[in-house]
């Protein structure tokens, strides 16, 4: 699992000619860096200064710590689940029904695929609010960490956009493709804006 490797045996993989892990796994580390960073700045945003905020930094604080998790299970999810587009490729097509069935496993696998980084960009999402949330009251000495969250959430939403186009294209069930678009199509756009315009904000302020 992707998230009890160390960081040099991670990117020793990722560095290598193995098909997994790849971009989407690094788009949901993306993410669970984002996540942890607005974390780290709700942590530093605590005690009497603060106390008038505490509700909300402690929501900001659990709900951030809880993205992490979840962005670690999506990396470990696309790793699996590319690896079944892979598997599916690899089955034998000695005859009309082998042809049939490995035609029918790699639809299934790719449609899985397309799943994970869909799931991703919704959470990209919910960093960045959690960030504009956090903003306004966020402790001054670490406001920079606020922009370096939302610039990973953003990374992650347009990667994993590329990686569910990728898998979309050669999906041949028009309905399944239909509904992939549902949950997705202009969601990454939303996300890469609020990103932009929180780190916008965020500099205004280190700059006055």
């Amino acid at each position: 699992m992707i998230s009890s490797e160390t960081i040099n045996d991670y990117l020793a993989r990722l560095a290598s000619r193995e098909p997994t892990p790849g971009g989407g796994a690094a788009a949901a580390l993306h993410a669970a860096q984002g996540a942890a960073l607005v974390a780290m700045v709700a942590r530093y945003t605590t005690g009497t200064k603060y106390e008038q905020h505490a509700e909300l930094v402690t929501r900001i604080m659990s709900t951030a710590d809880e993205l992490v998790v979840q962005a670690l299970h999506l990396a470990d999810a696309d790793q699996h689940a590319f690896q079944g587009v892979i598997d599916a490729y690899k089955l034998p097509t000695g005859t009309d029904d082998l042809k049939a069935a490995r035609t029918a496993s790699i639809q299934d696998a790719l449609i899985l695929a397309a799943q994970t980084p869909a799931q991703l960009i919704l959470l990209a999402g919910a960093v960045v609010d959690l960030a504009t949330e956090l903003f306004e009251v966020a402790n001054a000495n670490v406001i920079s960490d606020v922009a370096a969250a939302v610039d990973a959430a953003r990374a992650a939403a347009t990667t994993a956009r590329v990686n569910i186009d990728i898998n979309v294209v050669a999906i041949k069930d028009t309905e399944a493709r239909s509904r992939l678009a549902e949950q997705t199509d202009g969601l990454e756009d939303k996300v890469i804006l609020a990103a932009d315009s929180l780190v916008k904000r965020v500099r205004e302020r280190i700059l006055g």
